[in-house]
């Protein structure tokens, strides 16, 4: 196994991202569509954020809904605001961090996506699915 090849051979560089004026109902039929758990929060290319699927289901009701299903309740989403829900204190990578070193953040933090920034925008991202991935490809 490379110990010392770069993050940016993993992440996911096909960003799906909301910006902060988007509303919750908007960011569950991205988590849906597209089958993730995470989606940065950019205001322009700079990430300002990061929501989970969690995050949206300590607000509602949406693990009652069928993932399959395109309508949601928009009651609940309604009463928030991304910028209210999504997590804003974040710890990000550079594509040139080690796989290595970014498994080690994942694995001292309790979230599970980390937003790639190189020079302030952002590039990528990386979570543990794709370190998983990485693993089983590896052995």
């Amino acid at each position: 196994m490379k110990n010392n090849e770069p993050i940016s051979a993993i992440m996911t560089k096909d960003i799906i991202a909301l910006n902060r004026d988007d509303d919750l109902e908007k960011a569950e039929i991205l988590f849906k569509r597209h089958k993730i758990r995470h989606i940065p929060v950019v205001k322009e290319e700079v990430v300002i954020g990061m929501l989970s699927y969690t995050d949206l289901l300590r607000i509602s009701f949406a693990d009652a809904v069928d993932e399959t299903e395109t309508e949601v309740d928009t009651l609940v989403y309604n009463m928030f605001t991304i910028d209210q829900v999504m997590a804003k204190n974040l710890v990000t990578v550079a594509p040139d961090n080690t796989i290595k070193e970014v498994a080690e953040v994942l694995a001292k933090k309790e979230f599970h996506a980390l937003p790639v920034v190189d020079k302030g925008l952002l590039v990528g991202i990386v979570t543990t699915t794709d370190l998983i991935n990485y693993l089983i490809k590896q052995l």
